[in-house]
C-alpha cells in the first residue's frame, strides 16, 4: 500500500499538459520556452575567448580601430562582441571567431583552447549544444607594438 501512494504521489506533482497543447518541457519540468538572444551568446563566447592565455585582441584591424574609438566615448559601452559572431537556433549555437594571437604563442595550441573554452562555457551558461566554433587568426600582436602615446604604468 506504501508503494500505491507512492506513485500517486509521483503522478499529483508531475506537470499536465493543456488539451490541445504539445508537451514540450523545459529543464525545470514546466511548459513554456527559453529563448537566449544572439547577443548573449555573442557576449559569453567573447569573455570565454579573451580568458585563454596567447590571445591578445578579437576582432580585425578595422573592427578594433572602431573598438579602441568607441571606448573612448562616455556611454557607448564595451566592444565585448567585436570579432565575434554567432547563430543562434533554439538547441543549438554556431560561433565564429576572429582572433589576434600574442606572439610566440602556438596559434595551433591557442586555437584548440579557445574552441574548448568557448564550447564549454557557452554550453554550460546557456544550455545550448555549441556545434562549431570556427577561428580565424588575423594577426599576431607584437611585444613592440604596444601604444607608444600611453605611459607605462610604474609602482613606486
Amino acid at each position: 500500500m506504501a508503494q500505491n501512494s507512492a506513485t500517486r504521489t509521483d503522478t499529483e506533482t508531475a506537470p499536465v499538459p493543456r488539451s490541445g497543447s504539445p508537451a514540450a518541457l523545459n529543464e525545470e519540468g514546466n511548459l513554456g520556452k527559453t529563448t537566449i538572444a544572439s547577443s548573449v551568446v555573442q557576449k559569453v563566447a567573447g569573455i570565454a575567448a579573451r580568458e585563454v592565455s596567447g590571445v591578445h585582441a578579437l576582432g580585425g584591424g578595422v573592427s578594433r580601430a572602431f573598438g579602441a574609438i568607441r571606448e573612448r566615448i562616455p556611454g557607448s559601452g564595451t566592444t565585448s562582441t567585436s570579432g565575434v559572431s554567432v547563430e543562434v537556433g533554439e538547441k543549438q549555437a554556431a560561433v565564429d571567431l576572429d582572433l589576434v594571437v600574442e606572439y610566440g604563442a602556438r596559434i595551433v595550441d591557442v586555437a584548440r583552447a579557445v574552441r574548448r573554452n568557448v564550447i564549454t562555457t557557452v554550453e554550460q551558461i546557456t544550455g545550448l549544444d555549441v556545434i562549431e566554433v570556427n577561428i580565424a587568426v588575423n594577426d599576431i600582436h607584437l611585444p613592440d607594438e604596444d601604444s607608444a602615446g600611453e605611459p607605462a604604468s610604474r609602482v613606486e
